[in-house]
């Protein structure tokens, strides 16, 4: 890790300025929309509303309890893998299922520094669904109870036949270093305000899982003001942020809650408008499209999987939810999928991270093709 102070602000404050630009780009057509009159505003605002209660409320308290944790017991997951020789594929595939891909990072930088084996590395990338579980479990817990342990199952296997029967040389090289994420360095204003505005957001996504009318019980002016103040002080995070997308464990659990919950809110927002948007303006009936290519809709999913980051598997969750992919597809997809930690993966070995990608791919379609002929209707 860089220890220069005046190295960690300029990698900070200077690295991805063309991102920045695009994202504050993004900012300003949100906005717009949100603001909009008629139906595409009032639209837009409800879907930001559902998305803040619903999602991002539940990851921040999330990653708080985690980062929380992590900081208070000063435990240091990376040495824990490299003692644990015997048992480091269950490891490593746990960590690939704890919601996010903080879990995965780790171990794909562990093996970096040669403290794991490749087996560990096909277990956490097949195990983790990525930022995709956080919405599972906000808005679909039974569903999660099945995804994510048979998840992390599949990715024991995996590993455990890797490590036994792979013959590719992929011992990897310990000479370089790569920093996964720069350093912010202080708490700022906007890390306690957004942890500040998602504790009565948290109240209320528990008030409406729990089968209660939040808009009649709290009035709908209370919950669309911090709904949209959250989800706007998130678009402000995320849009000025210097990180691609996972924080440095050296910042602090506040600035590390802000930064990752907005990365994730984002694309739960694209996802929540993007399929809306097709129904109530395109005139797309989405069940009915791919009703027609049924048979090929897990095999798609496993394929979507491959996309590096979370953006796309956030899109194949959504439309599980609503109701236009099949469980099939959405166990392929989460299988397969490899989250963000497929970035540092690609950026400190390129030809383990694809080789590694390639073996998440059997499982992911042997486990989807199950559920598609012989259990059909499962979680649907």
């Amino acid at each position: 890790m860089t220890t220069d102070s005046n190295a960690q602000t300029f990698i900070a404050s200077d690295m991805l300025g063309p991102f920045r630009s695009r994202r504050l780009l993004v900012l300003c057509v949100f906005l717009a929309l949100a603001l909009a009159p008629g139906p595409v505003g009032h639209l837009t605002r409800g879907l930001m509303v559902d998305a803040y209660v619903q999602v991002s409320a539940f990851v921040a308290a999330t990653l708080l309890l985690f980062y929380g944790a992590e900081r208070a017991f000063r435990f240091d997951i990376g040495s824990a893998l490299k003692k644990s020789k015997g048992f480091q594929v269950p490891m490593a595939a746990l960590l690939g299922t704890t919601p996010g891909c903080g879990g995965a990072v780790v171990v794909v930088a562990a093996y970096s520094s040669g403290n794991v084996s490749f087996g560990a590395v096909v277990a956490t990338l097949t195990a983790t669904m990525g930022d995709a579980a956080f919405l599972l479990i906000a808005t679909r817990p039974d569903a999660a109870l099945v995804v994510l342990p048979l998840s992390f199952v599949v990715g024991i296997l995996s590993g455990w036949l890797v490590d036994r029967f792979n013959r590719f040389d992929l011992t990897p090289n310990t000479s370089g270093h790569c920093e996964i994420a720069p350093v912010i360095g202080r708490t700022r204003w906007q890390d306690y305000a957004y942890v500040g505005l998602a504790l009565p957001g948290l109240i209320f996504g528990v008030t409406q899982v729990a089968g209660a009318d939040i808009f009649a019980l709290y009035g709908t002016g209370l919950i669309f003001s911090v709904a949209l103040a959250g989800s706007f002080l998130g678009l402000f995070i995320w849009a000025t942020s210097p990180l691609k997308a996972m924080t440095n464990i050296a910042d602090h659990p506040l600035t590390r809650v802000a930064e990752e919950t907005s990365f994730i809110s984002i694309w739960v927002i694209i996802a929540y408008l993007s399929y809306s948007y097709a129904e109530t303006f395109g005139g797309f009936d989405l069940r009915a499209a791919f009703g027609t290519i049924g048979v090929l809709l897990p095999l798609i999913a496993v394929l979507v999987g491959f996309v590096p980051g979370c953006g796309p598997q956030v899109l194949v969750a959504t439309l599980y939810l609503n109701g236009v992919l099949p469980f099939a597809a959405l166990i392929g997809n989460a299988i397969s999928n490899d989250g963000d930690a497929l970035f540092p993966a690609i950026a400190l070995n390129p030809r383990a991270a694809l080789i590694a990608t390639g073996y998440s791919a059997i499982p992911a379609l042997v486990v989807a093709y199950g559920f598609y002929i012989l259990a059909p209707g499962f979680m649907n």
